[in-house]
């Protein structure tokens, strides 16, 4: 065998190591939940976009009209669509896991009710890693869009 396919088995197999670890890394869940009354800020790394302070790549906040507990309902009906389990719900503050199917890294999403400002502020983030291909982005926008075509919302 030539010392490219060892070279290229090499690679192969010490990223795969990689990938495992992370992975296992993942299913640590984070400190996480309110602070002061909002969001646990993002840490400054392209894996994490929130509505509230923090977030290199910020994104709005899931606005709405009418009762505030039926908001709070279709929030969580959108998560568990979109493949979330639902793993905190306490009053105000939710937080769900969402994992990748294949190498099952987790994610964590957090939701705020913000009763007077009528808003539900988000947060979504990787738990592992620096950077996680828009995932999180794509997900939080997801999640817009699914609570937008629920009845009772006004964008």
């Amino acid at each position: 065998m030539s010392l490219g396919l060892y070279l290229v088995g090499g690679v192969a197999a010490g990223l795969g190591v990689m990938l495992v670890v992370l992975s296992l890394l993942s299913r640590r869940p984070p400190a996480l939940g309110l602070t002061d009354g909002r969001l646990t800020p993002c840490p400054g790394t392209p894996n994490c976009v929130t509505s509230e302070a923090g977030a290199i790549d910020a994104v709005g906040p899931l606005d709405f009209q009418g009762p505030a507990d039926a908001a709070w309902d279709r929030a969580r009906a959108a998560i568990t669509a979109l493949g979330g389990r639902i793993v905190a719900d306490q009053g105000d503050y939710l937080r769900a896991v969402f994992t990748s199917p294949v190498l099952r890294f987790a994610d964590d999403l957090e939701l705020r009710l913000d009763r007077q400002g009528r808003v539900i502020h988000v947060r979504s983030a990787a738990r592992v890693g620096h950077w996680d291909l828009g995932v999180n982005r794509r997900r939080v926008l997801a999640l817009k869009s699914r609570f937008r075509g629920c009845p009772g919302t006004n964008r």
